[in-house]
């Protein structure tokens, strides 16, 4: 056989992506295949060098606190445009900074909580882990239901703010905002497959660009603010809602949840504690507290500069171009700065769902809840599958929603609040159970070992208040944007969960199916009865022969008599070319492949009882894409088809044609001098 070969290795290559099974660690520097997928991906990194790709501080802070950063860019925004449907007057505007105040105080009490979560579960997974550790699967799958939906909403709402950022400088792309959406989600899978520690690498430079200039732009906002000079901002076209609402308890509490969307991405750090440097949960928890510590200067600041310049919600001008323009002025070079800057981290705001969603799925993927293809690290030592995955979800959901930032807001923080209040709730389980326990006494857990420890009341309330703030939170946020749109996540994502179950007890069932308990295999031998599967009589059927006479089972030929005149003449050439071995010539007016061949099996069988029916194919393997789609590939039909029969196996014999149409070996030019002969 010749499956070892590298040019058939590097035919697995043709798509331009790597393959993440194959195990190319062996072959040297010089031989791996260079095509686009090495170009823009690089080399494939060995599994030992994985602790190698721990991050930094600084570098975590870029990967996963660019979500809840970027949500300062539209947070006060969406609380704006809530407050303008009782009226736009300052009076009613300015309740925007009691709501901030309020939204801060429940990031600072979320912040504390996880603080906790990351030391208890080292190990990281956040919400998923701690619901599976303390309240079993149903709520952990609920959990991991809510985070993933999470992350595909985090893609799009980020990426289409930014897009928004940018087509308030240049109202000419306006028209080409979802595409310009789906180029960014692109790049950033292209970025994120080359591995973590590189993307964060790049991620790092725009973030901290962002913090600079924000924090230079609210420096300088006060400085004018406390010297008189700030300015009002003019000539905006203010948000036009069909009705006006009166200022009620219920209109308050909608503009609180959607500025709750400040607290998206918080709990990022704690689902990827393993990919920060030893010690992991220490560094985690430091960055945790710079994030939500910069998170709350910067809401507070950008909420109070907005309100001392009047800012309006506006469908065509963000309120931090308001704020630069005001600052600024729209001619300076700071403006567009200021722009480029929010832009930046918006739409690389997605990267902190490309740095948690792979790992979460992976988790989910390893408990046997979603397709086991999650688990798999690709050459880069990412979890290459799930950063596809959400990219493809995230541009669809960019291309439905046309890139519209306010539209998909409301899908967004009902599963974040969900998945807080499971995970804080987890908590409160975990401390009660630590109480329970002696000084000194150790119980081991599903996840982490339980000790005794003398401060766990403090945690304990530490994390229900949590609990209850969060879980008060979701409750408004379900019912005030219930009809606008959170309706979808209310249903997707119990359907979530019922998918979940439904893929573990698949593989419940194979379990118990390969389980050498429940069905001991039958040690005893059968006789092997060999059919080879020819369409023509050429060089490759010569290549079928030799390996089915080397197999030493008894062996015929079968063609399927999809066309009479063909049929006779592969019988001819069979006589002329062959000369040995039976040639069955199985009539299918009807055209069929698979089905004739299936019947002849049975007949087989039939005839010869408990024996094992070998079926080999040939295979023509070209060198790219393109030339493999010119050919039927006959062979992945019959692969479906009879892989389903009992005591049936399936061998593919490749033959590699190459561009100069010579064949692969030595031995393939061989076959074709015995032909020829």
């Amino acid at each position: 056989m010749y499956f070892n070969r590298f040019p058939s290795r590097q035919y697995l290559y043709y798509c331009g992506w790597e393959i993440s099974c194959l195990n190319l660690r062996h072959l040297p520097e010089s031989l791996y295949p260079m095509n686009v997928g090495r170009i823009l991906i690089g080399k494939p990194i060995e599994t030992k060098d994985l602790v190698h790709q721990a991050i930094s501080k600084p570098v975590g802070l870029a990967v996963f606190a660019s979500d809840a950063l970027s949500s300062t860019a539209y947070a006060t925004e969406e609380i704006l445009i809530i407050l303008s449907m009782a009226g736009g007057s300052a009076a009613i505007l300015g309740i925007s900074i009691p709501i901030a105040i309020a939204i801060a105080i429940l990031l600072a009490i979320v912040t504390i909580s996880y603080r906790q979560t990351i030391f208890a579960y080292p190990k990281g997974g956040g919400a998923y882990i701690v619901a599976r550790d303390n309240f079993g699967e149903l709520p952990a799958q609920i959990a991991g239901a809510a985070l993933l939906t999470d992350y595909i909403l985090t893609v799009a709402v980020s990426i289409s703010s930014g897009v928004a950022q940018i087509t308030s400088a240049f109202p000419g792309l306006l028209v080409y905002k979802v595409e310009i959406a789906v180029a960014v989600i692109l790049l950033m899978t292209v970025v994120n497959l080359r591995g973590v520690k590189e993307s964060g690498r790049i991620f790092a430079i725009p973030t901290y660009f962002f913090l600079g200039i924000m924090f230079t732009t609210l420096i300088i906002a006060a400085i004018q603010f406390f010297t008189g000079s700030l300015g009002v901002v003019t000539n905006v076209e203010e948000l036009k809602h069909t009705t006006l609402d009166s200022l009620t308890v219920f209109l308050i509490l909608r503009a609180f949840s959607s500025g709750c969307t400040a607290l998206t991405g918080i709990e990022a750090i704690s689902n990827g504690i393993t990919a920060f440097k030893s010690p992991s949960s220490k560094n985690a928890a430091i960055t945790l507290v710079w994030m939500s510590s910069i998170l709350i200067t910067l809401f507070l600041g950008i909420t109070l500069v907005a309100h001392q310049i009047g800012a309006l919600p506006s469908e065509t001008e963000t309120v931090i171009s308001q704020m630069a323009r005001t600052v600024y002025g729209k001619d300076s070079i700071f403006y567009l700065l200021m722009l480029a800057g929010t832009a930046l981290i918006l739409l690389l705001a997605a990267n902190t769902s490309y740095a948690d969603f792979p790992r979460l799925a992976a988790l989910q993927a390893g408990d046997g809840f979603l397709p086991r293809q999650l688990t798999i690290r690709g050459g880069r030592l990412v979890f290459s599958w799930g950063i596809v995955v959400l990219a493809v979800f995230a541009s669809l959901l960019v291309i439905v929603a046309d890139a519209n930032t306010t539209t998909l807001i409301p899908l967004y923080a009902v599963g974040v609040f969900l998945s807080f209040t499971l995970s804080q709730a987890g908590m409160v389980v975990r401390a009660r159970k630590i109480g329970k326990l002696k000084p000194g006494e150790v119980v081991k857990g599903l996840e982490t070992d339980l000790e005794y420890e003398p401060n766990w009341r403090k945690h304990m309330i530490i994390s229900a208040i949590g609990a209850v703030c969060t879980f008060v939170v979701m409750i408004v946020f379900a019912v005030t944007k219930f009809a606008t749109g959170a309706w979808v996540i209310v249903v997707l994502i119990p359907t979530l969960v019922w998918i979940f179950f439904r893929i573990h007890k698949h593989y419940r069932s194979v379990a118990r199916a390969l389980s050498w308990d429940s069905a001991p295999p039958e040690m005893t031998t059968r006789s092997v009865q060999t059919l080879i599967l020819i369409d023509d009589v050429h060089a490759e059927t010569v290549r079928l022969v030799n390996f089915a006479k080397s197999l030493g089972h008894p062996w015929q030929a079968v063609h399927v008599a999809i066309n009479p005149d063909k049929a006779k003449q592969v019988k001819k050439k069979w006589l002329q070319r062959i000369g040995e071995g039976d040639l069955v010539i199985i009539e299918s007016p009807y055209r069929l492949l698979a089905e004739p061949i299936q019947e002849y099996i049975e007949e087989v069988q039939t005839k010869y009882p408990g024996c094992y029916v070998h079926i080999i194919m040939g295979h023509l393997a070209m060198d790219t894409f393109w030339g493999q789609a010119l050919h039927q590939n006959t062979a992945l039909i019959f692969n479906v088809a009879l892989s389903h029969m009992d005591r049936v196996v399936v061998t593919t014999v490749p033959y590699q044609i190459h561009h100069n149409g010579e064949s692969l070996t030595d031995d393939y030019e061989k076959d074709e001098q015995a032909v020829t002969t």
